[in-house]
C-alpha cells in the first residue's frame, strides 16, 4: 500500500535531519502499536545514510552481535572485538557523528527496560558527552506510551530534557480513511466507510491488513477480522498485556465494561465490587487509553462524568472479541459474525456520532467540539461545535438514517442551552450516512 498523509509528521523529521548537518538532534516519537511509526521513519530516511535497529526482547549480548554487522555495513566502519555492552555500540556511533552525519533509528525503544535498565542513563551520560560536537540524528520510538512517557516526561529520569523535537502518533483522519477506501474501491458505499472508521479507527496497519485481503465492503470486514487466524483476534491482549502487567485482568474488565456501555464510575464499582478510581486514572493518565467525556459546557467540577474507550479498535475488540472469546475457543466464529451483525446497526449509530465529530474538528473553523446531556443522562444533543472568537455554534443531531432527523425536535433540545449560547449564533443541522 502506498504512503498515505503524515505531512506534518514529515516536515519534522525533514528539519531534525537538515539540522543535524551541523549539530546533534534528538527526537522522540511515541504511538500505539501499528500506528505507522517504523514506515514513517523510514519513509524520512530513506535519501540518506541511516542506521535502524529494533529492540527485541534479547539479551544484551545478543542484540549487540545483531547490531554490530548492521553499523559496519551501513556506515562503513570496522569494529574490532567483540562488543557486549550496548553502550560500547552508542558510543562508538556518537564518536563516528562527530566526523560525519546520519541517522541512528532505535526502534521499541523502551524494551532496553527489560533487556539493561542502564542502558538507558548510559545513553544520557554518553549523549551529554559527546552530542555538542556531534551531527547525529538520534531518532527513538516506541509504542508501550506508559514507558515512553515515564523516560522522557518523568523529571526524575536520565533523558528528562534531552529532546529537540518529539512526536505523537496519532492515526489517520476520517479524510485520509477515506482516501484509503476511495482509492482501493472507487465504488464504496458509505456503509463500507462506516465500517471501516468502526473496525480501524485510523491505524495503519489494521486498514492495510484489510485493504490487502481485498476487504472492501462492510461484510468483508467484519469476515476478515472475526473470521478463525484473523491477527484482529488476539490483537487487544497482544497489544495491552505489555502494558499492564500481571494486574491486566483488572483493566481487562474495567475496559470491556466501558466498550459494553458502563461508562460511570459508579457502574462499573458496582459490578466488580470494589473502587476503581486508581484503575480508571492509571487508564487515562498513565496509559492514554479511555478518557473523561463531559457534557459542553460542563463546569470543570461537575460529575456529569462518563468514560469512554478512544481507541476505535480497542473498543471493537473489548465489546465484541474479548467479551465472546469462548465462542472463539470453541471455534464458533460464524456464530460471533452473525452476533456482531445482529448488533451493527445500534453499535455503528454510536460510532457514527464520534465519525462527524471528528470530521468536523478536522475540517472546519472550531474551536471546540463534544456533546452535550442534562443533568439527569437526558435531553442528549450528538453534536456541538463552537467558535468561540466569531460567536458561531452548529448543533447537529446523527443518525443512520437521515428521515429519522428531526430539526424542529433538535430546536427544542438546543433550546435548554439558550443560556450558555445566547450571544452566538447557531445553525441546526443534521448528519446520516449518506453525508459521510
Amino acid at each position: 500500500m502506498k504512503f498515505y498523509d503524515r505531512k506534518k509528521e514529515m516536515a519534522i523529521l525533514y528539519a531534525a535531519k537538515e539540522q543535524s548537518q551541523t549539530s546533534a538532534c534528538f527526537t522522540v516519537m511515541t504511538g500505539r502499536r501499528r500506528i505507522g511509526k517504523t514506515a514513517l521513519l523510514l519513509e524520512s530516511a530513506k535519501d540518506t545514510r541511516f542506521v535502524y535497529i529494533f529492540v527485541a526482547r534479547k539479551s544484551e549480548v545478543l542484540l549487540c552481535a545483531q547490531y554490530q554487522p548492521v553499523i559496519q555495513e551501513t556506515l562503513g566502519i570496522r569494529i574490532y572485538g567483540e562488543i557486549r555492552e550496548f553502550a560500547q555500540l552508542f558510543e562508538l556511533l556518537m564518536q563516528h557523528s562527530q566526523k560525519e552525519n546520519f541517522t541512528l533509528i532505535i526502534d521499541e525503544f523502551q524494551e532496553f527496560l527489560y533487556i539493561n535498565p542502564s542502558i538507558v542513563s548510559d545513553i544520557q551520560r554518553i549523549w551529554d558527552q559527546y552530542h555538542a560536537t556531534s551531527k547525529i540524528n538520534f531518532i527513538v520510538c516506541g509504542s508501550v506510551y506508559s514507558m515512553m512517557k515515564r523516560i522522557f516526561e518523568d523529571r526524575k529520569e536520565p533523558l528528562y530534557g534531552r529532546l529537540t523535537a518529539r512526536i505523537a502518533l496519532h492515526p489517520f483522519t476520517t479524510t485520509v480513511i477515506k482516501e484509503i477506501l476511495a482509492d482501493h474501491a472507487p465504488q464504496f458505499t458509505a456503509e463500507d466507510l462506516l465500517c471501516l472508521y468502526l473496525l480501524t479507527g485510523g491505524v495503519a496497519k489494521y486498514i492495510t491488513l484489510l485493504m490487502e485481503a481485498k476487504a472492501f465492503n462492510k461484510t468483508a470486514m467484519i469476515n476478515y477480522a472475526l473470521s478463525e487466524g484473523s491477527p484482529f483476534l488476539t490483537e487487544g491482549k497482544d497489544m495491552l498485556i505489555s502494558e499492564f502487567g500481571k494486574d491486566y485482568a483488572n483493566y481487562f474488565s474495567i475496559l470491556s465494561l466501558i466498550a459494553e456501555g458502563k461508562t460511570t464510575q459508579r457502574e462499573i464499582d458496582s459490578i466488580i465490587n470494589k473502587n476503581t478510581g486508581s484503575y480508571l486514572a492509571n487508564l487515562e493518565d498513565e496509559y492514554s487509553l479511555i478518557k473523561k467525556v463531559k457534557p459542553m459546557f460542563a463546569k470543570p467540577n461537575s460529575r456529569a462524568t462518563r468514560y469512554c474507550l478512544q481507541d476505535n479498535f480497542l473498543r471493537f475488540w473489548f465489546r465484541f472479541i474479548f467479551s465472546n472469546n469462548a465462542v472463539l475457543e470453541m471455534g464458533k466464529n460464524h456464530l460471533l459474525i452473525e452476533y456482531v451483525e445482529k448488533n451493527y446497526e445500534q453499535y455503528s449509530g454510536l460510532l457514527l456520532e464520534k465519525y462527524f465529530r471528528e470530521l468536523i474538528a478536522e475540517e472546519e473553523e472550531v474551536t471546540d467540539v463534544g456533546n452535550y446531556w442534562d443533568k439527569n443522562g437526558e435531553n442528549e444533543i450528538d453534536l456541538i461545535a463552537l467558535n468561540r472568537f466569531n460567536k458561531t455554534a452548529l448543533i447537529g443531531e446523527v443518525k443512520r438514517n437521515s428521515r429519522k432527523i428531526s430539526i424542529p425536535a433538535l430546536e427544542k433540545k438546543g433550546e435548554t442551552l439558550h443560556k450558555e449560547l445566547n450571544d452566538y449564533k447557531i445553525t441546526f443541522k443534521g448528519f446520516s450516512l449518506k453525508d459521510m
